[in-house]
């Protein structure tokens, strides 16, 4: 069983797994096809991604794929917890521009699907924080590319002080979203 709830843009979903717990721990079964089909979200996924933060601040993103190699992506969080950003870079969208933020975290158990179109990226809550999550499209370098976190077109309200983020020097050299190369 699993709790599906789309999110203000179309196409991104909160996801929540049923988790059976007792004085030994807990079960969940965290990705089911047939659960996820049943709620009308027909995906394969082909890779599973896994990162590690040590630092609370730590912001990965905005990325994407452009097409061929777009990616749809199942974001959870196994230890910790983020502030997981999407942003519609679809053109021709009526949300084009927008983005949404949700809490995911080991504790809520919650997952988010980002469908290809979008920008992703995350930054961590807490230190030690592990992200994994599911693609269904392989690494493409040749089409990976990226947004500017801060793009004041965008206007993400990140829950951490600019002071306190960390880049990586691909997410520091990003464009902006104007001067990006988006979905047609």
């Amino acid at each position: 069983m699993v709790e599906v709830k789309e999110l203000e843009l179309a196409g991104v979903y909160e996801i929540t797994p049923q988790r059976f717990g007792d004085d030994r721990g807990f079960f969940s079964e965290t990705y089911s096809a047939p659960g996820l089909v049943a709620a009308g979200i027909d995906l394969v996924f082909v890779q599973d991604n896994h990162s590690l933060s040590r630092a609370a601040g730590v912001l990965r993103g905005l990325h994407y794929q452009l097409p061929p190699f777009a990616q749809d992506k199942l974001v959870r969080v196994v230890h910790g917890a983020i502030f997981d950003v999407a942003v519609d870079i679809r053109k021709n969208s009526p949300t084009f521009g927008r983005w949404l933020g949700l809490e995911v975290s080991a504790e809520k158990w919650n997952q988010i699907l980002v469908p290809r179109g979008f920008a992703h990226g995350f930054v961590t809550l807490v230190p030690d924080t592990e992200v994994v999550y599911k693609v269904t499209e392989r690494y493409a370098p040749e089409h990976d590319r990226s947004i500017r976190f801060d793009d004041p077109a965008i206007g993400i309200d990140w829950p951490v002080p600019a002071a306190g983020i960390t880049l990586s020097d691909k997410d520091r050299g990003a464009p902006l979203l104007a001067d990006a190369q988006i979905f047609e």
